[in-house]
């Protein structure tokens, strides 16, 4: 079906390297225009000041998604998709001129964790502009002409988490990612390799979907705490395997750290060691090596980075109860997912994978 739709219807502390990459790539930079611009009514199917939320009955599928920002007044705009994917991040446009960007966005039903946790979001495109004073122009929808298909299997860490403070890496990559390529994010809280493997709604239905070159990304560990290492480098095993029969890239991705220290150090449990002494981040490079899989050792990035802030610093890339109304040393802030993401995508870069070609 073809739809266009125009004019229708905290600072944290240095970073360094890693931490200005992923600044960077989530600028939104490169994309965008700008012209003259007359007042514009909301396109069809918007509605609202702050936010202004757009919704488009499409069915599942990839779409190409074009949206003209600013207008008349000057405005600061951030856009949002289905489940918190975040696509533009705060721009400012002054008064009287617009700023043109294009996406392709994943649209499925449920429209955030495939198991339906905090709810299954509505059927069809969900777009929310948000900002100070967010300025909308004109929007289009079609359906993307075989797009790169990057698809997300992993935890509550990865996943488009529904409601904020709660942040997975997997929701904050989104705007690094030019047309032509889009994340399918099939991340699930609460899901170990094993559970993610026999869950008809999890690794079955993402591989129903893969097609030729589709790089997998895998990310498993936290919730393996108590998986031997025979069932671990199986359960990996066997989705490299199917992902490949479907003619996919499997790709592996080691755990990011909790921020749990001893000292200046995070501790073995921090670094992904398990309850029954299995070294998961270890276990995952080694099945990588034996089955020729790229690697991205987020662990390792993580670790470095987690370290370098300290104690204090790191916690800002978690949950704090003075911010986030709870403290949790597992899962992202925001900010937190956005410098993961960041580390991931510099992995991409790093090892050429198919997915680098499409990043802003």
């Amino acid at each position: 079906m073809s739809m266009a739709l125009r004019r229708r219807g905290r600072s944290g502390a240095r970073l360094g390297a890693a931490g200005l990459l992923a600044l960077a790539a989530l600028a939104g930079t490169g994309a965008a225009h700008t012209a003259a611009a007359a007042p514009r009514a909301l396109p069809a199917g918007c509605s609202g000041t702050s936010p202004i939320t757009c919704h488009y009955s499409v069915s599942p599928g990839n779409y190409d998604v074009t949206v003209s920002i600013g207008g008349a007044l000057a405005g600061q705009t951030e856009m949002w998709v289905e489940a918190r994917r975040l696509m533009l991040p705060a721009t400012r446009t002054a008064a009287g001129a617009v700023a043109t960007y294009s996406f392709t966005v994943n649209v499925r039903q449920p429209e955030g964790q495939p198991t339906g946790q905090g709810g299954t979001g509505n059927p069809g495109l969900d777009i929310r502009f948000t900002g100070s004073n967010p300025q909308v122009s004109a929007v289009s929808v079609k359906p993307a002409t075989q797009p790169l298909v990057a698809y997300l299997a992993g935890d509550s860490t990865v996943c488009d988490q529904p409601a904020a403070p709660y942040t997975g890496w997997g929701q904050m990559i989104t705007t690094a990612v030019r047309p032509g390529a889009v994340i399918a994010n099939y991340g699930d809280s609460g899901e170990s390799s094993g559970s993610f493997l026999s869950n008809s709604a999890l690794f079955p239905a993402l591989l129903s979907k893969v097609k030729a070159n589709d790089p997998v990304f895998l990310q498993f560990g936290h919730n393996d705490k108590q998986t031997s290492a025979s069932a671990y480098r199986n359960n990996l095993t066997t989705m490299i395997t199917r992902v490949r029969a479907k003619g996919g890239v499997p790709v592996l991705v080691t755990p990011p750290v909790r921020r749990l220290f001893e000292g200046n150090r995070l501790t073995s449990t921090a670094l992904h060691v398990n309850g029954v002494g299995v070294n998961l981040p270890a276990e995952m490079r080694a099945v990588g090596a034996a089955q020729g899989a790229p690697v991205i050792d987020l662990t390792a990035k993580s670790k470095a980075l987690v370290e370098s802030l300290g104690p204090s610093a790191s916690a800002q890339l978690f949950l704090r109860s003075a911010v986030d109304g709870v403290t949790d040393n597992t899962h992202f802030s925001q900010y937190g997912a956005t410098q993961m993401g960041g580390l991931l995508l510099q992995s991409v870069r790093e090892q050429n994978l198919s997915l680098a070609a499409y990043l802003r």
